[in-house]
Order: structure tokens, then C-alpha cells, then sequence
């Protein structure tokens, strides 16, 4: 039987410059998209040219009028987050919402980052830790809205403290869980300093429940040939409306976390249907990992020390 589509009122965001990563296919380009239509410029920054210019394609077919570029940017190289940054400062105009969607999960064996990072921890919170201190003073400038888009994975496992780079054993989940757990606390430590500090910044964050996006997908460069067999059973539920939601209402608690006027920093929002699995979205309870502001400062600490971006106090 056929589900009701789920949508959200997204407000007017004429004169507002968004940055969306992983912004390239599924769930990203439908963040960026929906940006667009309210009126956004979007910034879609990207590791793969040709994907990033179908998604600005894809784009412009269902905004025609949208305003949109492409920017080269792969989370998993410091340099490369450093280069990106330094094109959009030269550039010097003021970012008023910031999503940061990008992310890679479970590779079957361990991989690092260009920097020497495990794959997961490099690519899904320092690379953006990275991303936000470089381009602190354009999101001062709009008096930014940054959402961090987490998973239901940040509800379980820990930071592995005595192996971040997990270079004793290596766990693909674990190291996953890791990577979303060290992110949010970042997001909340954000919003916390922004408070303190007068920064002019909120930052929140979301999840999308499960949805058969592009993360379990075939990814050759992650050493997965083939899509993760779970992903079969979760495509199969979500086309029959059983418990999980779609690749489209996935996008929809980040983009009322980021554009909402109801939402506000350090909150989190996610899907609302039984297990936050899927269903409409809304404000939820922080996940217990996320509820320590001793463990964001730790992560905030180790963070500026592994990637030498040092934010304010």
C-alpha cells in the first residue's frame, strides 16, 4: 500500500548562502534541492566533479531559477578542507546555514584519511570539525545555522579513548558509531562556546532514522563491490511503508533542524514514528552518548590537537 508522503514547510530563504556537504547524490542533493526552492544559494561542495555537476544538474531541473555552484572539497583531506575553506574566505561573503551531511560508514576492512585518519572518524567529524573552524568567521558574518547530520548509530558503542584511530583492532560499526558520537558532542560543544562566547552562532543536530540511502550502497573505493545485504531488507520495507522511512522524508529533519525558526541550538531532531526509525520529524531526546558536556570538551580538545584548527575558547 502506497505511504503518504511526508513534507515540511521549508521559510523563505531569499538573500541566504547555504553550504551542503555530501551534497552530491541521495539525501544531500535533496537537502540542497529543497534549499534551493526556498530561495537559498547553495554551495555544493564535492570529492567527485562529475557527481557534483550532475547534482547541480539535477538541481537546476527542479529549480530552474536556482542559484548554485560547485565547490571541490574532500572531507578526508585536511588540505583539501583548508583549500575549500580559503576559496570561500577569499570570497568573503557571510554563510547563513551550514549542513554538514557528508559521510562514509562501515569500510570492511580499516582505511585512513590522506592525514592518516581512520576512514570513518577522519572523514565524518574531523573533516568537518576542519570545516567549521576555517570558515568560523563567514558563519559569525551570517550569524549561521549549523546542523550536523548524525544516525541512529550514535545511540550505541563509545569513543574508543585509547585507540581513536583504531589501529589495535578495527570494528567497521564500532568505528562508525565512534565517528557520529565524537560529531555530535562537537555539534553541542559548538553551540555551547557560540552561547558563551557571543559567536552569533546556533548549532544542532539531526538524524535521518533509516532509509535506503546511498550509505550501505556498493562503494568499490570503500572496498564494498556490492551493496550491503541489509540494505535489500531495509529498501524492501521502506517501499511497503513498514517502520522506515524513504530517501525523502530522511532529508526532512535536517532541513527543519537547519531552517526551522522553531528549532534552536543544541537540540536534536529526527524522525518521530516508533524507534525514530522513520515518520515525520521532530525534536527528540539527546541520544545518552551525546549528554556529557566533560566528554564534548575532551572530543572539542583532541579534535583542534589532531587536525591543528584551533578554535576560540
Amino acid at each position: 500500500m502506497p505511504r503518504t508522503p511526508i513534507d515540511i514547510t521549508v521559510p523563505d530563504l531569499s538573500g541566504k548562502r547555504a553550504v551542503v556537504t555530501g551534497a552530491s547524490d541521495g539525501m544531500g542533493v535533496g537537502i540542497a534541492t529543497r534549499l534551493a526552492q526556498a530561495g537559498a544559494e547553495v554551495v555544493l561542495p564535492a570529492r567527485n566533479p562529475a557527481k557534483g555537476e550532475a547534482a547541480v544538474a539535477a538541481i537546476r531541473r527542479a529549480v530552474p531559477n536556482a542559484t548554485v555552484s560547485l565547490g571541490d572539497l574532500d572531507l578526508s583531506s585536511l588540505a583539501s578542507v583548508a583549500s575549500f575553506s580559503e576559496r570561500l574566505l577569499d570570497d568573503g561573503r557571510a554563510i547563513h546555514i551550514l549542513v554538514n551531511n557528508a559521510g562514509v560508514m562501515t569500510p570492511p576492512e580499516r582505511q585512513t584519511t590522506a592525514d592518516g585518519f581512520e576512514l570513518q572518524f577522519g572523514t565524518n567529524h574531523l573533516g568537518h570539525f576542519a570545516l567549521v573552524g576555517h570558515l568560523l568567521p563567514l558563519l559569525r558574518a551570517g550569524g549561521a545555522r549549523v546542523t550536523s547530520q548524525l544516525s541512529i548509530a550514535a545511540n550505541g558503542n563509545a569513543i574508543n579513548w585509547d585507540d581513536l584511530n583504531w589501529e589495535r583492532s578495527y570494528d567497521g560499526m564500532k568505528a562508525y558509531s565512534q565517528s557520529k558520537i565524537a560529531f555530535g558532542l562537537f555539534g553541542l560543544e559548538l553551540d555551547r562556546r557560540s552561547r558563551a562566547g557571543g559567536w552569533g552562532i546556533s548549532s544542532n543536530l539531526s538524524h535521518p532514522g533509516v532509509a535506503p540511502t546511498n550509505l550501505l550502497a556498493a562503494r568499490p573505493e570503500l572496498g564494498r563491490g556490492r551493496e550491503v545485504p541489509s540494505r535489500r531488507i531495509i529498501r524492501a520495507l521502506s517501499e511497503r511503508g513498514i517502520l522506515l522511512g524513504t530517501v525523502d522524508s530522511a532529508k526532512l529533519p535536517a532541513l527543519v533542524a537547519a531552517t526551522s525558526p522553531d528549532a534552536a541550538g543544541g537540540e536534536f531532531y529526527g524522525p518521530r514514528g516508533l524507534g525514530h526509525l522513520g515518520g515525520a520529524p521532530a525534536k527528540q531526546a539527546l541520544y545518552s552518548r551525546l549528554r556529557s558536556a566533560e566528554e564534548a570538551r575532551r572530543v572539542w580538545d583532541a579534535s583542534a590537537q589532531l587536525t591543528g584548527v584551533l578554535l576560540p575558547h
